[in-house]
């Protein structure tokens, strides 16, 4: 064997799992068709959200369903011609979001959510990259007085069941947190307990040349091409065929180009979104603000404040829409006083979501050696290293630091 275990896809949850498996001895190929971090990890608002303890479910109000039925949202738009394809998805998402189950998988997630920014923080400081993370938390911005009172005692709820740290700002406090706001939020409710990431693809990237540094491999190389030859795993990367006794399928929204051939039908579909970074008018903000009515995010990041859009619901050879950015600019740029944009097109990317909120973390049940690693939602970045550690931990037989059962992919079927 050239190696003991092949990763593919070099993402944050794939560079996660290589190096988890290589500090448990194991021999580690990282598979991917461009450089660590630079497809889904890249885009994100850059939260590793530790208070994120409830996951997001399929909205179950009249009102909701009927504004998103508009499709006039900046948090939801559908393309009307990809939709057909995400029916049955959007069926079991919704069923899975009644109150019952809804509350299982936030108990599901907890473990994960939990030892997020521990596990960031051990990879960060053992690769250099501490100075990309920031302790600042980050704001959920709101609107009106009425909501703000009720999303506060809502917070406050959550924070004391969960041990986390929440502060409630009204609209003056807020401005002299961050200055560069104009008026026309209520309030914010400052989560303190999560970090933020100031460049999530450079953070990916030094995560994966601490892999290599270690003595991992990584190589170029398409994926679809991975095959059983006898008693192992084969793949195709530009410097050859290449194979070892296991292989990990942590390709995110592409996981399913590799386990549908092999007679796998994991319910996973990709929740689109764009961001665009933009000049700051006014000076730039301390942390990332949610804007959580209207559905965006501006955070602040080295290539200037980014603006990141809520879903787009279309299959993945859509072309770009367009069309929540341009939403969203119309509503942010006034608030956050955003100048002119910074990049030639806007960014598109692709959340991998499951309908029962869980990520798949496991065996695969019909081929030996064959393990998953994806689905992490709207939460890849914060999961990414937690879900490494707990595929490792279930490859080499150690004991894992939480029952895995919840994300096994028996689970559909």
């Amino acid at each position: 064997m050239d190696f003991e275990v092949i990763v593919l896809g070099a993402g944050i949850v794939g560079v996660s799992a290589a190096l988890h498996l290589q500090d448990r001895g194991r021999r580690v190929a990282l598979i991917d068709r461009r450089g660590p971090g630079e497809e889904t990890s890249y885009g994100n608002a850059g939260l590793i959200e530790r208070s994120s303890v409830v996951p997001y479910g399929f909205p179950r109000s009249a009102t909701a369903l009927l504004r998103y039925a508009r499709n006039r949202s900046t948090d939801l738009y559908w393309d009307y011609r990809s939709l057909p394809s995400y029916a049955t998805w959007l069926a079991r998402f919704w069923w899975e979001s009644a109150p019952q189950r809804h509350a299982a998988a936030a108990r599901d997630m907890l473990p994960l959510i939990e030892r997020s920014v521990a596990e960031h923080d051990a990879l960060a400081a053992r690769a250099d990259a501490q100075s990309l993370l920031h302790a600042n938390g980050w704001l959920q911005a709101i609107h009106t007085p009425a909501r703000f009172e009720l999303d506060a005692a809502r917070a406050e709820r959550v924070a004391r069941e969960h041990g986390l740290r929440v502060t409630a700002l009204d609209a003056a406090a807020l401005r002299a947190r961050e200055p560069s706001l104009a008026a026309g939020f209520a309030g914010a409710l400052h989560w303190l307990d999560p970090k933020t990431v100031a460049n999530p693809g450079e953070l990916v990237a030094r995560y994966a040349r601490l892999f290599e540094t270690d003595g991992g491999a990584f190589r170029r190389g398409d994926a679809a091409t991975l095959r059983r030859e006898r008693d192992a795993w084969a793949v195709q990367t530009a410097d050859g065929l290449i194979s070892a006794n296991e292989a990990v399928i942590a390709m995110g929204p592409w996981s399913d180009l590799v386990f549908e051939p092999l007679g796998y039908r994991i319910p996973l579909r990709a929740k689109r979104g764009y961001h665009m970074h933009y000049r700051p008018q006014r000076g730039t903000l301390s942390m990332p603000v949610v804007d959580t009515e209207r559905g965006y995010a501006i955070a602040p990041m080295q290539q200037g404040i980014r603006l990141t859009t809520g879903v787009e619901l279309a299959t993945r050879d859509t072309p770009p829409t367009g069309v929540q950015l341009a939403r969203a600019e119309t509503i942010a740029r006034p608030l956050f006083g955003l100048g002119d944009r910074l990049d030639a097109e806007p960014w598109l990317g692709m959340r991998p979501c499951t309908p029962d909120m869980r990520p798949v973390i496991g065996p695969a049940p019909r081929h030996p050696g064959l393990w998953f690693a994806f689905g992490h939602n709207h939460h890849g970045l914060t999961l990414g290293p937690v879900s490494g550690k707990l595929l490792a931990q279930m490859m080499t037989g150690e004991p894992t630091f939480t029952d895995p059962r919840p994300y096994r992919a028996e689970r559909f079927g």
